[in-house]
């Protein structure tokens, strides 16, 4: 008997499992299920037999310009937001200024990466747009036309422009900590050996950071290449990117079939866990050096 209990105290479950399990259903429910649904969709034909016609199909100029567009729009966005976002993170960390504006930028970063969607474009189209608060501000004031000088929030670069609005503070978020792991025994090796603060930051910080720094930007390659509410909301779609093109076709409008938009989704998802296991992979190591 008493073994008997023992075995079924082993078989339960622990309650701290419960804790989780709410988190389990929701990942099962909206993004387990649905993505087996896309990946499986991407092969079958409309009468429901196995197919590679659907992959074929991607291959038109309508698509794969799509695609281009929305990898360049990614790879600028996470660019500039990497450069941009590690030069704030090293004047708060190393450049002197008052200990009490790390706290407000990280808080602010938190609340701005997770910033998106239509608020997010409303905000810039009220602020950049045609009749926007800053654009009407420069013309009255100091008659600077931006229309004139080609500037077009409803554009590519406008697009990117916004995006730089949540990438910049994610990058703030995950370069920080990675910031804080270079040693100051580092720094007062070479400079006892004699480097300069450039070759210090060229020989010894720049090689420990560069895992943390290029997985940085594959997340935020994903993070970018996946948005579509924002860009919908902000370009419409005339904007030719591939989370435009799959958003309508799954309200009908564009491409009549079905499969044709999985296959469209899955595309986007291999090229979203290419990204994302590039970043978890590069972290994982560059927290190795940071211990």
């Amino acid at each position: 008997m008493a073994k008997d209990k023992v075995r079924r105290a082993e078989r339960r479950l622990p309650l701290e499992w419960l804790g989780i399990l709410p988190f389990a259903i929701f990942s099962v429910l909206f993004l387990i299920l649905p993505t087996m649904r896309i990946v499986t969709g991407a092969f079958q034909s409309p009468d429901g037999g196995f197919t590679l016609q659907n992959l074929a199909d991607l291959n038109t100029a309508s698509i794969r310009s799509a695609y281009w567009t929305s990898i360049k729009l990614s790879l600028i966005s996470a660019g500039l937001g990497c450069a941009i976002g590690f030069a704030m993170a090293a004047a708060v960390i190393f450049g002197g200024l008052p200990k009490g504006v790390r706290s407000p930028l990280l808080t602010f970063s938190g609340v701005a990466s997770n910033f998106a969607g239509v608020p997010l474009a409303f905000a810039f189209i009220a602020t950049l747009g045609p009749v926007g608060l800053i654009t009407v501000w420069l013309k009255t004031e100091f008659g600077i036309n931006l229309r004139a000088m080609g500037f077009n929030l409803l554009s590519f670069w406008g697009l990117v422009i916004t995006y730089l609005f949540f990438q910049i503070p994610l990058m703030i978020l995950i370069i920080t900590p990675a910031l804080d792991g270079l040693k100051r025994e580092w720094r007062e090796a070479a400079a006892v050996l004699g480097a300069t603060t450039a070759q210090y930051w060229r020989m010894v910080a720049l090689p420990i950071l560069f895992p943390s720094l290029l997985g940085t930007f594959a997340l935020l390659f994903a993070n970018a290449f996946g948005a579509v509410a924002t860009a919908f909301a902000l370009t419409g779609p005339q904007l030719n990117i591939v989370p435009i093109k799959l958003f309508a076709q799954i309200r009908g409008d564009v491409l009549g079939n079905p499969n044709l938009g999985y296959a469209l989704a899955f595309g986007m998802i291999l090229i979203t866990v290419v990204a994302n296991t590039i970043y978890i992979v590069l972290r994982v190591r560059s927290e190795r050096w940071l211990k």
